[in-house]
């Protein structure tokens, strides 16, 4: 009888992967930096176990949206203050955060416990071409969508 193989938390090999989002649709990027997050593209994914890899994102500044995003898309924030609930635009987010953006996307891809907490640190978005990982010899990732 087989038994189905379990990763365990020391035993997974982690890598580091660099996107160039340049061009790219938010949410069709957002989907696969959250599978590579999550680790679903390994043989030995396991639910409860972080088994992906570290992604670097850069020129987070150039995405797109499809139709009327920029315009009709509307971001919630709310300061923690009575009546601080704070709306803005994706346009607005894309002028003032462009890391936000993707960082956002890829967060409500990701599942809502301590696992998906941990997931998210490994996510390092920048606006331009330009990062401090290069002593981790980021591998190009590429992801073929629209």
């Amino acid at each position: 009888m087989k038994d189905t193989y379990m990763a365990k938390v020391g035993s997974v090999e982690k890598k580091w992967y660099i996107v160039d989002a340049e061009g790219k649709t938010v949410g069709r990027l957002a989907a696969e930096i959250a599978k590579v997050l999550r680790g679903k593209n390994k043989p030995v994914f396991t639910p409860h176990v972080d088994t992906g890899d570290n992604v670097i994102v850069i020129n987070a500044a150039k995405v797109v949206f499809t139709g009327k995003k920029l315009r009709k898309k509307v971001y919630f924030h709310h300061t923690g203050y009575p009546g601080g609930g704070r709306f803005a635009t994706a346009g607005e987010w894309m002028k003032k955060y462009p890391e936000r953006v993707i960082e956002h996307a890829v967060k409500g891809m990701l599942p809502k416990n301590r696992l998906g907490a941990d997931l998210f640190r490994k996510l390092y978005v920048y606006a331009d071409d330009k990062h401090p990982h290069a002593a981790q010899k980021p591998e190009e990732l590429k992801i073929d969508i629209r």
